[in-house]
């Protein structure tokens, strides 16, 4: 396929996932009249037709969408090459903002800080972010990666290195009965009010902070429901209910007035490193690189399968 212009290949890309010609010549930058040039140019080199066209509708032949699922990966990749390598060569310039949880644990701080020593040109800048909507701010573009508590379903969403694998604690009041054993099994959780998340955070999100049954089936009692991490603590402490934290946290967060009771027979807790697809970039990239490089990432991990909280 000699002389295939990469022009071609993106109009091709820009008309199959827009299935408008307009609009994928608004999102080229070019007329209509150029996407359909190209596009014919393309078939022509195929040998075949892509995309049936009416004046209704646009849709993709059987090959075009083979060509599609062939073509977009490859696309990417070679487009994220090109990025990093001219990054390479200029040095990754601008800002980064990183966004966290509660608490920025050694893992991420460590990274932050072999980031800016590779990059100095690079002004990386660290912020939480709610625990009740751990992906508004990637939606909103006021971070441009997030480390959340994994499980991440959101299609939009890429997940980076995940790391800071957790055995999980019940936080409970000193006072609480359970307060002093030295472990708790997961069936027992039936036993305690779990405080939950409240606000925009996905159902099946919050449901791992505060699930509704146990491992074996048993239903749990629902708890007051909160929007941070603080506010979750207080209720604690004051003897509302018991709340889900992995190891990290709960020492982080440790008061004289809450006990962190480990419990047995849940999945460990997970963090992953989190942005949005459509705003990937080079500088994000090499903080990705960077994170996996120096935490302790869980090979083989399953993002959406982790569904215990940290």
């Amino acid at each position: 396929m000699s002389g295939l212009e990469i022009r071609e290949l993106e109009a091709f890309l820009a008309v199959a996932e827009e299935l408008h010609f307009g609009r994928a010549g608004e999102r080229m930058h070019v007329s209509q009249s150029r996407v359909s040039q190209l596009l014919r140019a393309l078939e022509r080199r195929i040998g075949a037709q892509l995309v049936e066209r009416t004046s209704r509708s646009v849709r993709l032949t059987p090959l075009g969408q083979e060509l599609l699922a062939g073509l977009r990966p490859a696309y990417d990749t070679l487009r994220d090459t090109v990025d990093d390598v001219r990054s390479a060569a200029r040095g990754v310039r601008g800002s980064l903002r990183v966004g966290f949880q509660g608490a920025a644990d050694d893992d991420v701080v460590n990274a932050v800080a072999l980031f800016q020593n590779r990059h100095p040109e690079c002004a990386t800048d660290l912020a939480e972010i709610p625990l009740s909507d751990p992906f508004g701010p990637l939606y909103r573009d006021e971070v441009d990666a997030a480390v959340v508590l994994l499980p991440v379903e959101e299609p939009e969403l890429v997940v980076g290195p995940v790391f800071s694998r957790q055995p999980q604690t019940l936080a409970l009041p000193t006072r609480h009965p359970l307060a002093k054993r030295a472990a708790l099994g997961a069936e027992e959780l039936a036993d305690v009010p779990l405080i939950g998340v409240d606000g925009p955070a996905p159902g099946y999100w919050r449901q791992a902070l505060a699930p509704a049954r146990t491992p074996g089936g048993l239903a749990t009692c629902g708890g007051p429901r909160v929007s941070t991490l603080q506010e979750g603590l207080t209720l604690v402490a004051a003897g509302r209910g018991g709340m889900l934290l992995c190891r990290h946290t709960a020492s982080f967060y440790g008061r004289r007035s809450l006990a962190f009771v480990p419990v047995t027979g849940l999945e460990d807790s997970f963090l992953g490193l989190v942005w949005h697809r459509d705003r990937e970039n080079a500088r994000i990239r090499a903080f990705s690189r960077t994170l996996a490089a120096t935490a302790t990432t869980v090979a083989g991990t399953r993002p959406a399968a982790a569904r215990q909280p940290a």
